[in-house]
């Protein structure tokens, strides 16, 4: 409406300075009636005459021109939206089975108001998808059902990461029948590929606001893969964690044009609060090479505290988080430790001034838990007031205050949705064999 408003008062500026215009020429001729000698008696011929600048004008004087007034770019302020572990043991995909098929729409709905209010949306993959023909299965080597992907795009999210630890669980096969139904439901994703040419960029995302555009590349790399072998022919499928390999793969997505970047890291010890020097000496690298914007970490299942440490682009700072927990899963105190049912989303604001750089000046999270015994179901605890499904009160207050003992002050805690302002363009990747 700014935008219409805009264009509404310049449509209008002409007409305004005809009518100054023909205020000013009628003046001019009543004074030209009364004056000069009329008011003293004294004829014209009596009194010299002299001129000052330019003649006044007449009512047939042509109307002057305004100048054109600029259009002001006005600056954008954009939210990004991490979410933790998405991790569909055989309970969870029990949750959604619907008939012969899956629907998990009912367990996300939770978080629909906080995915869709962001403009940049990024999920973390933990599983692969289940080759064509095999069976789904849960943990300890997942496969999951395509339903899934398609599910989480129907909810907003834009993308996700999807290098991890089980990442070949089905093998090549079913890393690759994962990027194929990303594709066909049209998400993003970053960390697996199915060809070299595929692996050596980043996953992008255009964001247009104020008639802005922002390109974000997402780059994503972990730890192992529970010692199962990545495809001896392929070693480039899934990126492994290197702070000197994903520096350069930053900054030459720097130079490809990206404003932003971002890396997923899948690292940590399982089921600690606290980062570990593995974790923190990537990030300190990172930062330090001011190349990347933000780092956001999964793996540990638990969540874990930010930091915003020194360096980033122009020595402005990146953040980090180091570990988002769980999104969706089956782990609570009952197989794990009781803090593995909770999990964290982070948002990044991103500012970008008029024709300059675009910065994340902060970030700040929202606690959100798992109701496993009420169907899985995700809730975020700034949405809830007292008791839901299977969860007391009680139940809630403990584990959001788990949720802010791990974060021990790092971040501010968010308690209501932001509201989207862009549109997001996911680029397709180069799939090309060399």
């Amino acid at each position: 409406m700014r935008h219409a408003q805009n264009r509404s008062a310049h449509a209008t500026a002409p007409r305004r300075w005809a009518a100054v215009a023909a205020s000013v020429a009628v003046v001019g001729v009543a004074t030209a009636l009364v004056a000069p000698g009329l008011l003293d008696g004294r004829t014209d011929a009596d009194v010299p005459v002299t001129t000052t600048g330019a003649p006044a004008p007449t009512a047939t004087s042509p109307s002057p021109e305004p100048s054109p007034t600029p259009t002001q770019v006005p600056d954008v302020d954009l939210t990004i939206l991490a979410a933790g572990d998405v991790l569909p043991h055989s309970p969870v995909m029990a949750s959604a089975r619907m008939g012969s098929g899956y629907d998990f729409r009912p367990l996300l709905a939770g978080l629909d108001s906080w995915v869709q209010g962001a403009d940049l949306a990024l999920c973390h993959m933990e599983v692969p998808v289940a080759p064509e023909g095999k069976q789904v299965s849960g943990y300890p080597m997942f496969g999951t059902t395509p339903a899934l992907v398609r599910d989480l795009a129907a909810q907003g999210w834009d993308g996700c990461s999807t290098a991890s630890n089980h990442s070949v669980d089905k093998g090549f096969a079913g890393l690759a029948r994962t990027l194929d139904v990303f594709d066909a439901e049209g998400l993003g994703h970053t960390g697996t590929a199915r060809t070299k040419a595929e692996s050596a960029t980043a996953q992008r995302y255009v964001l247009e606001s104020e008639g802005q555009k922002t390109v974000v590349a997402h780059l994503s790399a972990a730890y192992g893969t529970n010692g199962m072998p990545v495809d001896g022919d392929k070693p480039w499928s899934v990126t492994m964690l290197d702070a000197d390999a994903m520096i350069a793969s930053a900054r030459a997505e720097r130079e490809r044009g990206a404003d932003l970047v971002l890396v997923s890291m899948h690292a940590g010890a399982e089921y600690v609060t606290a980062p570990t020097e593995a974790q923190k000496e990537f990030a300190d690298a990172l930062a330090r090479s001011g190349q990347v914007d933000l780092l956001i970490g999964h793996h540990a299942h638990v969540p874990q505290p930010f930091a915003e440490l020194d360096g980033g682009p122009d020595g402005a700072g990146m953040w980090v988080g180091y570990g988002l927990g769980n999104m969706i899963s089956n782990q609570d105190g009952n197989c794990c430790v009781a803090q593995t049912a909770n999990g964290l989303l982070m948002l990044a604001k991103v500012h970008r001034t008029a024709g300059g750089p675009a910065r994340v000046t902060g970030v700040s999270w929202v606690g959100i838990t798992v109701d496993r015994l009420g169907g899985h179901r995700v809730h975020a605890f700034a949405d809830l007031d007292g008791k839901v499904g299977k969860l007391s009160a009680a139940a809630l207050a403990t584990r959001e205050e788990d949720v802010r003992r791990a974060v021990d002050g790092s971040a501010p805690e968010l308690r209501e949705a932001p509201i989207a302002t862009a549109t997001v363009t996911v680029e397709k990747r180069a799939t090309q064999n060399d």
